[in-house]
């Protein structure tokens, strides 16, 4: 079977855009979620990550098997602590936080997993996480006791970005936050993505289609989106796929 990244790189390479639909387990109620998976089904949704913040022990496998039950769409991990490791969803970003300056998230949650990772057959994708600054303070930052990168400090984010790839790093997921004020800017993304042969990632603070392109046309090849849809899941009209 193609592995996850695998998809990603040949998506980049032909220039074919990605698109994922954030869920965080501890926002989504267990009722809506056929509902809510059927509206991305029908969307132009490649991807479905699952993970946030600060979850409950045990919560996380059981909303990634009702989510598989009604799509086929890979089902990647995006966790923020260790109990967001299950063995039932398809690959795991493992996530280091590369903007910050904390050892536990750059490697001492990652040595903490090894255990978990031992019983999975997660497809594991190294993740070079980056946060930006976006006018208010983030739920990441406060559980990571971190500072996010000044958006005004452009060279910095790409010399962040481009040390991540320097280091073997995969992919580079660029993050303004959960519910910020203002998506990341065109100028970062673009000046990111000239520095890049690895794919990129864009999320946070997109509310709408227009947003959503700019972050496209800027160099993102996956966009993540997923307080949009907690506060309006009409934008689903949106990004309905082309019949």
């Amino acid at each position: 079977m193609t592995s996850i990244y695998k998809k990603i790189k040949t998506s980049v390479k032909n220039n074919h855009k990605l698109f994922a639909v954030l869920i965080d387990p501890e926002k989504i109620v267990f009722s809506d979620i056929s509902s809510f998976i059927k509206k991305v089904n029908s969307s132009i949704a490649t991807h479905i990550f699952v993970g946030g913040s600060t979850i409950e022990e045990n919560v996380t496998k059981k909303i990634v098997a009702e989510i598989k039950s009604h799509t086929k769409l890979p089902v990647v991990l995006f966790p923020g602590t260790i109990n967001q490791i299950v063995d039932n969803a398809d690959a795991l970003l493992f996530l280091s936080l590369i903007s910050g300056r904390n050892p536990e998230y750059l490697i001492g949650k990652h040595v903490e997993s090894v255990s978990e990772l031992r019983n999975t057959n997660l497809e594991v994708i190294p993740t070079g996480y980056i946060l930006i600054e976006n006018g208010k303070r983030t739920s990441v930052e406060k559980v990571t006791e971190t500072k996010p990168i000044s958006r005004s400090n452009i060279q910095k984010i790409v010399d962040t970005a481009k040390a991540g790839e320097l280091l073997g790093m995969k992919l580079i997921y660029l993050e303004a936050g959960s519910g910020a004020l203002e998506p990341i800017t065109t100028d970062i993304i673009s000046s990111v993505k000239r520095e890049l042969k690895i794919p990129l990632i864009v999320g946070g603070g997109i509310t709408n289609i227009n947003q959503l392109e700019n972050a496209y046309q800027s160099g993102a090849d996956l966009v993540v989106i997923g307080t949009a849809f907690e506060k309006d899941e009409l934008f689903f009209e949106q990004i309905k796929k082309i019949k």
